[in-house]
């Protein structure tokens, strides 16, 4: 079980932090240490909150830790910075999900490890 520091940390999962490389100018989510250009001198910056749908699926047949949510829709967000994320898009039926549609990046529960676990969270979109 990981501890509720350990995810504190982890700056990417609650605040969208990315990097961008100071060489090409590409953003990197979540945050490289060797860009594709090769360089290694990065500065923070966050990924756009809004985006566009990419690709998307609905899974019906969900594993144990989310199978109270089932159904559920999963997309490829192409946020405005060129950024790629693959995220649970809610607050929507699968018949509303359209390739291109917008999105904006939002922060809400994932999961709860067990009843009395850890409460995780993170991001995930809904339509605009």
């Amino acid at each position: 079980m990981p501890s509720p520091r350990y995810w504190r940390e982890m700056p990417q999962r609650y605040r969208l932090e990315a990097s961008q490389c100071t060489e090409c100018g590409k953003v990197s989510f979540p945050p490289r240490i060797v860009c594709g250009c090769g360089a290694r001198d990065f500065k923070k910056t966050n990924v756009s909150e809004t985006g566009t749908i990419v690709s998307y699926t609905t899974i019906r047949v969900a594993p144990d830790a989310f199978v109270i949510q089932a159904p559920y829709n999963i997309a490829i967000v192409e946020a405005d910075n060129g950024v790629r994320i693959t995220t649970q898009v809610v607050d929507c039926a699968p018949e509303e999900l359209a390739i291109g549609k917008k999105v904006k990046f939002v922060f809400r529960k994932l999961y709860e490890e067990g009843h009395c676990g850890i409460i995780n969270y993170g991001y995930k979109a809904v339509l605009v």
